[in-house]
């Protein structure tokens, strides 16, 4: 409360942060004003809860053929609410009924590869990440999709033609590769002298 009775010697302090060292100071006030504040309190550390705090900006892709890149934006340390804080990565094929469910320990974490050979260019997945502590698992961010990397092209460009400029110059010409569903949009070309 913000004003207590002068006959009240404890109050309770509420909606605190877990895991948050705190100082307390008391004031004295009447009819004339407010007097000097108290000494500063020893820090107390209030007690670990479960973490509630979801991540955000989950997304991911790109990565190498088989692999399924995750990223999040890490928590930050006041929002961890305990020891023993990490990120429980959730992830399945988009129109599958099971999750497949992995632990990152590390605090600093904002991404997580999964390898598989079996898992197709380009294919969607539907993600989601969560929190724990030593008190328990948290909330989980809401579902994202994400796609898994491409794969290199598997053929070479057609059509290539080359056209003399000048007597240092050649001018080299193909048509541009179709997007591919599993292989992706090319980036780049390069042209090699043989």
């Amino acid at each position: 409360p913000e004003v207590i009775n002068g006959r009240t010697h404890k109050a309770t302090v509420v909606d605190l942060s877990p895991w948050v060292e705190y100082e307390f100071r008391v004031v004295a006030s009447n009819s004339v004003g407010i007097g000097e504040p108290s000494r500063p309190s020893a820090l107390l550390k209030t007690k670990a809860a479960v973490p509630v705090v979801a991540p955000t900006n989950v997304s991911g892709g790109g990565g190498s053929r088989s692999e399924l890149v995750i990223t999040w934006e890490p928590i930050s340390e006041e929002l961890q609410n305990g020891e023993g804080f990490g990120y429980i990565v959730m992830f399945r094929p988009l129109g599958s009924t099971s999750w497949t469910k992995a632990v990152v320990a590390s605090v600093e974490s904002s991404k997580y590869v999964y390898r598989n050979e079996s898992i197709t260019p380009l294919s969607p997945f539907e993600v989601k990440v969560g929190v724990y502590n030593n008190e328990g698992e948290g909330t989980l961010s809401s579902v994202s999709i994400v796609y898994s990397g491409e794969d290199e092209p598997q053929k070479a460009p057609e059509g290539t033609a080359a056209l003399s400029v000048s007597a240092a110059e050649v001018e080299v010409s193909w048509q541009p590769m179709a997007w591919n569903r599993h292989t992706g949009r090319v980036l780049g070309y390069e042209v090699s002298l043989g």
